[in-house]
């Protein structure tokens, strides 16, 4: 079974709003939102690939990530481990470079259903923390 090793970056701007991107019609999961990110490379760490992933897919310099957490998904044909991060600052403002959809939600509203499976456990505990506040 293949394996993918994904590097997620939760951006939060200061009004407590998430950063999301749609995925496109023709991919894996299409049209469901997703916190932007991508695979990790050969001899990289999961930060290197958040920062390069972040830069070519919303045009953003990342100047502050911390860990957050792990997530592993199975599917039926692929196995997916992501490395989530809280990213609270960058330089530019976050757009959808390769011309998706974006849009900034607030935490408290975020929509499990709306992710990917392998998402909806970190979506659940982004909603509580945010309620928690």
């Amino acid at each position: 079974m293949k394996h993918l090793q994904v590097a997620v970056g939760i951006i939060r701007n200061d009004r407590g709003e998430i950063f999301l991107a749609q995925r496109p019609s023709t991919s894996h999961m299409a049209n469901m939102w997703e916190f932007p990110g991508g695979k990790i490379e050969a001899n990289e760490t999961a930060q290197q690939a958040l920062v390069r992933e972040l830069q070519e897919e919303t045009g953003i310099e990342v100047t502050d990530a911390r860990p957050y957490d792990l997530a592993d998904h199975h599917y039926p044909d692929l196995r997916v481990t992501l490395h989530f991060f809280i990213v609270e600052g960058w330089q530019g403002e976050p757009y959808g470079r390769e011309g998706q959809p974006q849009r900034w939600v607030e935490q408290k509203a975020l929509v499990a259903d709306e992710f990917p499976p392998a998402n909806h456990d970190i979506v659940a505990r982004l909603v509580a923390e945010a309620a928690a506040v």
